[in-house]
């Protein structure tokens, strides 16, 4: 007869109801370094790669009644001790905790990992003869399982440091704000963000990248602003989203969540999606109890 396996973990779970549990995990140069003094900014307890055997204790020093740890960031990539033989370890942890534990997962593209590995002059911690390619795709293999479990999956790719404190402000900001939106321009061609809740599609919009002398210009500038805005179905499009965004916030709020990620697209990434985005996030400001931050994800690739 199979034995159950053994959970070191408490089956009742022993949090307060404002503490809250980190995993941070991701692909290997995709950012946790960045991400953690980030987290640490917003008043995050980091542990970074501790070994896998020591998460029973680790989670009963946290949930200590005279001295909890009120916000725990753990950190784990496959250098972490015992993680590829342990992953049940992990998901039992993930589980012990309920919706007070959250899973961030930091990812990139294939072409952007390598060319930071190359850049720093670093091999992949899985590499073998094969190369870091072949490092990169044992790696996303392991990790599969922490990916599909993931709460927040970011995108690093086109991400400067700046750019990933805003990403990360909104879902491990500070606890005392309001509701948080994050308003995410990005172009079809470069793929859609993994993680937003709601997507807006722009691209029945005219385009501004066929006027020669508004090409150059991004949907921040006034005049291919002006160009977008004033196409008549604008107005009535932007009542409806901010009105199916108020819904949507109604909902997530009832469940708990406190923050939203609302995606709008064109083609490139830098005319009709970052002028309506803009113009979005205005509108959203002016409800309350609702912070608001605007990202342009693929302004400036092109």
């Amino acid at each position: 007869m199979a034995r159950t396996p053994h959970n070191p973990f408490p089956t009742t779970n022993p949090m307060l109801p404002d503490q809250e549990f980190l995993l941070v995990t991701g692909m290997s140069g995709a950012g946790k370094n960045a991400a953690s003094k980030v987290l640490e900014e917003f008043g995050w307890y980091v542990v970074d790669n501790p070994p896998i055997e020591t998460f029973p204790a680790l989670a009963q020093v946290a949930t200590k009644p005279d001295e909890p740890i009120m916000r725990l960031a753990v950190v784990l990539d496959v250098r972490t001790l015992g993680l590829m033989n342990n992953l049940n370890l992990v998901y039992r942890f993930i589980a012990a905790f309920g919706k007070q534990l959250r899973v961030l997962f930091l990812d990139a593209s294939e072409d952007s990992l390598v060319q930071r590995f190359n850049s720093v002059r670093r091999r992949h911690p899985l590499q073998t003869g094969d190369g870091i390619v072949d490092g990169i795709n044992k790696e996303r293999d392991h990790l599969t399982g922490l990916f599909t479990r993931a709460d927040v999956v970011v995108d690093t790719s086109s991400l400067s440091v700046h750019d990933l404190r805003r990403r990360l402000e909104v879902p491990f900001g500070n606890p005392e704000f309001g509701f948080q939106v994050i308003v995410e321009s990005f172009g079809f061609k470069y793929g859609v963000p993994r993680d937003v809740d709601l997507q807006l599609d722009m691209r029945f919009l005219p385009n501004p990248y066929w006027v020669p002398e508004l090409r150059r210009y991004s949907g921040r500038d006034a005049a291919v602003s002006e160009y977008v805005l004033s196409d008549p179905s604008v107005e009535d499009y932007l009542e409806s989203a901010e009105k199916m965004a108020e819904i949507a916030m109604e909902g997530y709020r009832r469940e708990g969540k406190r923050y939203m990620i609302l995606g709008v697209g064109c083609t490139g990434g830098k005319h009709r999606s970052v002028a309506v985005a803009e113009q979005l996030g205005k509108r959203l400001r002016t409800l309350d109890n609702v912070e608001v931050a605007v990202v342009h994800r693929d302004l400036g690739r092109e």
